[in-house]
C-alpha cells in the first residue's frame, strides 16, 4: 500500500477528496457533511473514498493535519535549531489556523483539533531540538511535548481572553516565560 501512495493518480485522487471536503466545509458545518456530499463534489464513488479514508472523521483528521502543516510551514523548520522567534512563528500559525477553523468546525471536534495541533507542533519542535543537541533518555521528546502543549495552551488563552490583543504582541510578552527552561 505504501508504494501505491507514491502513484501520482492516487495522490491526485486523495487531494481531490480533501479539496472537496475543504470546499464543503466552507459551505456548511462538519456535522452536516456526508460521504455522499464529498463523493459527489469530488466526482468519485464511495469505494474510492473508503480506499483513501476509513471514514469522514479520518478525512477530517488528515485534512486538518495537512492544512496545519501548510500553515506551520513545516518544511521551513527542517534542519534548523529551535529559536525564540520560531516558537512565536509557530504560535502565530496556530492562531491563524484556529481562526480559520472557528466558523467551520462544530465544538464537538475541539479535542480532535487540539490533538492534531499539539502533535504537529511537537514533531516540529522535537526535530529542531534534535538539530541543536543530542537526545538523552527521551528528554528532548518530553521537552517537545511540553512546549507543544504550552504553545497550544497560549493560543487557547489568546483565543478565549485576549483576542483584542494582536497575537504577535501577545506571544512576544509570553515567550520569555514559555521558553526560559529550554536552552534556545
Amino acid at each position: 500500500m505504501a508504494e501505491e501512495r507514491l502513484d501520482p493518480r492516487v495522490m491526485r485522487t486523495r487531494k481531490l477528496i480533501m479539496d472537496a471536503f475543504i470546499s464543503l466545509s466552507e459551505e456548511k458545518e462538519f456535522k452536516n457533511i456526508t460521504v455522499k456530499d464529498i463523493t459527489e463534489k469530488a466526482l468519485i464513488n464511495r469505494a474510492t473514498f473508503y480506499y483513501h479514508f476509513e471514514d469522514i472523521y479520518d478525512l477530517l483528521e488528515k485534512a486538518l493535519s495537512e492544512v496545519l502543516m501548510v500553515n506551520l510551514g513545516r518544511k521551513t523548520y527542517e534542519g534548523r535549531s529551535l529559536e525564540k522567534d520560531d516558537v512565536a512563528d509557530i504560535f502565530l500559525a496556530v492562531t491563524n489556523f484556529q481562526e480559520a477553523l472557528a466558523s467551520r468546525c462544530h465544538r464537538g471536534y475541539e479535542d480532535t483539533i487540539a490533538r492534531i495541533i499539539r502533535d504537529q507542533i511537537e514533531v516540529i519542535i522535537y526535530n529542531m531540538l534534535i538539530n541543536q543537541q543530542e537526545e538523552k533518555d527521551g528528554e528532548l521528546r518530553t521537552v517537545a511535548v511540553m512546549l507543544s502543549w504550552a504553545v497550544y495552551g497560549a493560543s487557547e488563552e489568546w483565543k478565549r481572553n485576549s483576542r483584542e490583543t494582536d497575537p504577535k504582541a501577545f506571544i512576544k510578552k509570553v515567550i520569555p516565560h514559555l521558553v526560559s527552561s529550554v536552552r534556545i
